[in-house]
């Protein structure tokens, strides 16, 4: 099974080696026919501490690394 990757931006970097990943995707309502914008924070593993509040990067999912996080960043 491939591994998803999802795009969004970072929220926080305030922990070490983990920053927080807002991702926010659109679709239409099935009845009302409008579009609508659900997000979700991901935490996701930056060994290097390289990506900062604002950052647009892309995870990619991993085995669990701690009792929250079970994402990677694979690039900016």
């Amino acid at each position: 099974m491939p591994k998803r990757i999802l795009q969004g931006t970072v929220t926080s970097d305030a922990n070490e080696q983990t920053i927080t990943v807002l991702v926010e995707r659109r679709f239409k309502h099935p009845l009302l026919q409008k579009t609508v914008r659900k997000s979700k924070k991901y935490r996701a593993h930056d060994e290097k501490n390289a990506f900062k509040v604002g950052d647009t990067v892309r995870i990619i999912e991993c085995a669990p690394k701690s009792k929250t996080k079970r994402w990677e960043v694979l690039e900016a």
